[in-house]
């Protein structure tokens, strides 16, 4: 009896937005696997259908082998999910994103358990050329060749769903794993000025979590091993971003990996990727924050 849905990273702002989500939505059990490197037990759902366990992912075989023949899916959100920091943190990256996802691959093809895997924007721009930008980038890229030779090696079933600046309910708002717009509510909430990495022109397609998870939801009951992509068609410079709070605003210096567009492509990895755009607008979030505060 498949009654089990493993979500890595479900400590994380995205992985609690979907657990959220799908105890609303389904009757499964939920395992969030996750070593707390930027998730926390204050996003845990407190739901007896909910078990949280710590640990990383490369030894998901080790963490989860009394339950791999229950597990009907495994959402792997667990990954290190930032560009700049991937620098600074380069091995922090490199274990999650190469070794870990590796594991948690090889799990999944041994024990016949779909996968639905987020992949980025971040490795999409400059036609593909932005992969290279970053060791955050390359990782990501990297594991979506690795699972499209898994595909044609083993017939391994798995949905990929590309991510662009995903924010809300419990994004990050302080330290290094922080998000742009928890960065300027952060900022606003403490009345200073919101900081702005130079140029401040990039664009990018800020995504609300529920038209993200809503994408993740239809792709695991879709069932079609297919690749998706959610975004909003609406994009923002930086700047544009920082104007409507209607603060003061300061500029950092440029960073290393900088992307100067969020990119959208109906072709990756010769699979074409169902663009799917959400309905919740930014300018409506943030006149929501602001006025609520």
């Amino acid at each position: 009896m498949k009654n089990l849905i493993v979500i890595t990273g479900g400590a994380g702002f995205v992985g609690s937005n979907l657990i959220e989500f799908l105890i609303k939505k389904t009757k499964y059990k939920i395992l969030s696997l996750d070593n707390y490197s930027s998730g926390t037990r204050k996003n845990h759902i407190n739901n007896s259908r909910v078990k949280y366990l710590k640990g990383n992912t490369s030894d998901i075989n080790n963490l989860l082998s009394k339950y791999r023949k229950r597990i009907k899916s495994l959402f792997h959100f667990g990954e290190f999910a930032r560009i700049y920091q991937s620098f600074g943190k380069f091995d922090e990256c490199y274990q999650s994103n190469s070794i870990g996802s590796k594991a948690v691959f090889k799990f999944c093809l041994d024990n016949k358990i779909k996968l639905i895997y987020s992949a980025t924007s971040a490795s999409l721009g400059n036609k593909g050329n932005d992969k290279n930008l970053s060791p955050y980038a390359f990782t990501k890229s990297k594991n979506l060749e690795l699972l499209d030779n898994l595909k044609k090696w083993f017939n391994f079933k798995f949905e990929v769903i590309f991510f662009y600046n995903v924010y809300g309910p419990r994004q990050i708002r302080v330290g290094d794993m922080a998000t742009v717009i928890g960065i300027f509510e952060n900022q606003y909430l403490n009345k200073k000025p919101l900081s702005i990495v130079r140029p401040g022109t990039q664009g990018r397609r800020f995504t609300h979590i529920q038209d993200t998870i809503k994408i993740c939801y239809t792709a695991f009951k879709a069932n079609k091993c297919k690749y998706y992509s959610i975004s909003n068609n609406k994009s923002y410079s930086i700047i544009q971003v920082a104007k409507m709070f209607n603060s003061k605003i300061t500029y950092l210096k440029a960073r290393s990996g900088e992307r100067y567009a969020s990119a959208l492509t109906k072709i990756s990895h010769n699979n074409r990727i169902i663009q799917k755009f959400g309905k919740i607008q930014l300018k409506d979030y943030i006149s929501s924050f602001i006025n609520s505060h």
